[in-house]
Parts: C-alpha cells; sequence; structure tokens
C-alpha cells in the first residue's frame, strides 16, 4: 500500500541506485576490448540513465528537504541512514569517470569532478567528527511484540529512557555503510588524475587507504562485541568488497606492477567470497534499498576483473570476468526491476521497518 506522503520517505540512500548503474556502465566499458561497440553500446546508456537518475533524485531531494527538513534531519541523526549521505558525492565521482571514460575532459567534466571530491572529503571528515564529539543519534532498538509500530513516517522505533548523562551509543553507527563516506575517497583519482588533478586526487586516494583497514577492524570488533547485524542490512557487506576493487582499478590507472593489482583482487575476491556465504539469506528477504549495496561492489570488482586480464593475458581471469560482467548485468537488471516493483506497491518510499542493533545476549 502506497504511503500519502512518498517523498518523506527518499533518503540519501537511493543515491545508491546511481552508483550501481555507474559502476556497472565502467565495468561494460572496461569489457570494450572483448565486445567492442556493443559493450560501448550498453555503457552509453547505462551511463545515461545513471546521469539522468542522478539528477531526478537531486531534485527531488531539494524538495523533500524544503517539505519536510524533519525527516531530512532524522536521515542526518540515524546510526546507519547518515552514512548514506556519501552516495550523493561518490554518485559525481563516478559518474565524472564514466565521462572521461568517453574521452570528455571539458571544463564542466571538471566541475562535476571538483564537487564530487569536495563533498567526499567534507562528508568523511563530518562522519568521524562524530567519533570524536558524539552527537545524539536514534539508535534503532527492540520492543516487544504489537509495539514495534511508527510513532510518525519519519520515526523508526520508540527510543528507550536513557539516564541524561548517558553517552550516544556508538556501536549501531559501525556498519559496513561506514565504507561509503570513510574509504569512498579512494575514487577521486579514477577521473582525478586524467583531468590534471593528480596531486589532489592521490592524496584523498591515501585518505581511503589509510582509513580502510581501520573502519574494517571496527566492523569485525563490533561483530564480535554485538552480534550479528539486522537482517534488514545484510547485503550491506557486500560494500566490503568495494575498496581493495578499486584500489586495484586505481593501480591500473597509475600503471603499478600487475602484482599489485593482482593483490587488489585477490583481496577483493576473498571478501567476495566471504560476503557471497550470506547470499541464500539475503535473497530469502523482502526487496528494499539497502539491496542496491550488492551492485558496485559487483561492477567494481568486475571491471577490475577484466583490467587484470587484459594485464595479465590469462584466459582463465578473462573467462571469470566475462562470467562477472554477465552476472552483475543480472543483477543490476534484477534490482532495477524489483525497484519499479517496490514503488508501483509502495513498499519503498514508506517507513523502514525497524532494525534492531542491539548487544549479543540481550
Amino acid at each position: 500500500m502506497k504511503h500519502a506522503q512518498p517523498l518523506k520517505f527518499l533518503a540519501p540512500g537511493w543515491f545508491s541506485v546511481v552508483m550501481g548503474l555507474t559502476g556497472l556502465a565502467l565495468a561494460w566499458r572496461g569489457a570494450e576490448a572483448v565486445f567492442g561497440d556493443t559493450a560501448a553500446g550498453v555503457s552509453l546508456v547505462l551511463g545515461a540513465f545513471a546521469a539522468l537518475t542522478l539528477l531526478v533524485l537531486l531534485a527531488l531531494s531539494v524538495v523533500r528537504a524544503q517539505r519536510y527538513p524533519a525527516a531530512l534531519a532524522e536521515d542526518l541523526r540515524h546510526p546507519v541512514r547518515h552514512a548514506f549521505v556519501a552516495t550523493v558525492p561518490v554518485g559525481l565521482l563516478l559518474l565524472s569517470a564514466w565521462l572521461v571514460s568517453l574521452g570528455l575532459t571539458d571544463g564542466w567534466v571538471t566541475a562535476v569532478w571538483t564537487l564530487g571530491a569536495l563533498a567526499q572529503v567534507w562528508v568523511t571528515v563530518w562522519v568521524l567528527k562524530r567519533w570524536l564529539v558524539p552527537t545524539p543519534m536514534l539508535p534503532p532498538v527492540s520492543a516487544p511484540a504489537g509495539l514495534q509500530s511508527l510513532i510518525d513516517g519519519a520515526q523508526l522505533s520508540a527510543p528507550v529512557a536513557k539516564p541524561a548523562t548517558a553517552p550516544p551509543a556508538f556501536w549501531p553507527v559501525v556498519t559496513p555503510v561506514l565504507l561509503i563516506p570513510v574509504v569512498g575517497n579512494v575514487l577521486a583519482p579514477m577521473a582525478g588524475v586524467p583531468l590534471g588533478h593528480g596531486v589532489w586526487a592521490m592524496a584523498q586516494f591515501g585518505i581511503g587507504v589509510v582509513l580502510w583497514p581501520v573502519v574494517l577492524a571496527l566492523l569485525f570488533v563490533r561483530r564480535a562485541a554485538q552480534g550479528a547485524l539486522p537482517d534488514r542490512l545484510l547485503p550491506t557487506w557486500f560494500i566490503a568488497v568495494a575498496p581493495p576493487s578499486v584500489i586495484g582499478l586505481v593501480w591500473v590507472q597509475s600503471q603499478a606492477p600487475v602484482a599489485w593489482v593482482a593483490g587488489a583482487w585477490g583481496v577483493a575476491a576473498f571478501f567476495l567470497l566471504l560476503v557471497g556465504t550470506l547470499a541464500r539469506q539475503i535473497v530469502a528477504q523482502p526487496f528494499s534499498l539497502p539491496f542496491w549495496g550488492l551492485s558496485f561492489p559487483l561492477a567494481a570488482f568486475t571491471s577490475l576483473t577484466l583490467h587484470l586480464a587484459r594485464l595479465s593475458g590469462s584466459s582463465g581471469v578473462q573467462m571469470l570476468g566475462t562470467l562477472m560482467l554477465a552476472l552483475t548485468s543480472l543483477v543490476v537488471c534484477g534490482l532495477c526491476l524489483a525497484t519499479v516493483r517496490g514503488l508501483r506497491e509502495g513498499s519503498l518510499l514508506a517507513p523502514e521497518p525497524v532494525a534492531a542493533i542491539v548487544p549479543a545476549g540481550q
């Protein structure tokens, strides 16, 4: 059933759709050596669709911010949704990388990249500042049966009363979604270097490379200390595949030794195998927006596999890259169809179900 105010629930996470589409466009661009003009045409269609989606989401987000400022404010305070703000600058960085892959280096392309790069740094500082100076958030909590109904369209669940001196909860913030704002800086060189901003782009790349193991360590500590993520957030574990994949792509661009590229590919492949064990649990759930967390990581790994095949001359890696391209294309196509169906049925632009993040054993 459709909600009476669907625009109210257009959270920043919707920009992950742009990430998935642009990532797949770049993957098809990388397959041009194998599939020729067909790959170039598919990439062009996907990239144009991603750009259109970005413009539509930006326009709707501005309208939403004007009509429902309280809903936006809650997104910015939410322990999980606040990190999705980074999908906006990441989408700009990926779109600029796709435009550069087409040979476009005009001033407006540089403007798109610059806006994305600066916004990504700002989001990184904004997110990490919360670790240094905790700010009140709205951690989702468990509630007795029958009491998990929403108080209003923007609030997920009734907050548990705490002493006035209780510090804001930290562990609910630590989810794989944090990899987007904190590690997303590694994307900067993909367009920044060809556009002539190599020093800044590689400096930003360094930020992401340093912070990646920090977030990764926190994720495993959070898993050990607090238990598994809610089922609704399981698809976000696939985001762990993206950082080593993008790092490998930057090394390809920088003409680093093939051994470096292969090393990055190996790390990405390991994480893909690891999180792939969750596939059965993920597909058993009703479709929701976090499912788009599968799209860009798969696309980035596919791109890296295709480039590694070209550099190494391995027919086995080439076959794997082709299979990954087909799989990723099917996944993104399925996500698009499921999104259209969810919008038609009203299950997406609606209040989210409660996703409790509580310590293990409680």
